[in-house]
């Protein structure tokens, strides 16, 4: 399964499909928040006043905690944080640049929405996205990575150590 996902063209075919599909999502979403006036406060504190429950405790208690006492106050900030990062998250699934990134700030977004609570789509899009952050390089074959993967690998922090103490040497 790993080696069809990460090296096959018919997986970066496959995946192709699961990028436009992702990212359509995140920046239909982000658009509308955008557009619409997005305030996260009302959102936080529905999480915040009705937390996911086990048996009679917090199911999360960190999460509850992290809510309360650092989204909620913050609100205007972690609005603008949801709104635009579904867009690049979006915009980056689509033209594949920067895939696994995008999927994976996509996959923090969507656990940190399950963990508060709400259910929707966010499973499923979570599934997905797992694909694309095991494919490794396949999942931007078709896309921007192609192109910008080369020239990444020429920044040093993104070298492995054994190429950076190649060329120390």
């Amino acid at each position: 399964m790993l080696y069809f996902l990460q090296k096959t063209k018919a997986a970066a075919v496959c995946l192709l499909a699961v990028r436009l599909y992702l990212g359509w999502m995140w920046v239909t979403s982000g658009f509308g928040k955008v557009t619409g006036g997005f305030d996260a406060s009302g959102f936080l504190e529905a999480a915040v006043a009705n937390p996911v429950m086990k048996g009679e405790g917090l199911a999360f208690p960190l999460y509850h905690a992290f809510l309360e006492n650092v989204a909620l106050p913050n609100a205007g900030l972690f609005s603008f944080f949801v709104m635009w990062g579904e867009i690049f998250v979006g915009i980056g699934l689509i033209v594949g640049l920067l895939t696994r990134s995008a999927a994976f700030f996509g996959s923090t977004m969507n656990m940190s929405f399950l963990l508060a609570g709400t259910v929707s789509n966010n499973p499923v899009m979570l599934i997905l996205s797992i694909f694309i952050l095991i494919s490794k390089n396949n999942a931007g074959a078709i896309g921007l990575d192609r192109y910008a993967a080369p020239l990444m690998g020429q920044w040093p922090l993104l070298q492995g150590k054994q190429k950076r103490k190649a060329k120390s040497a």
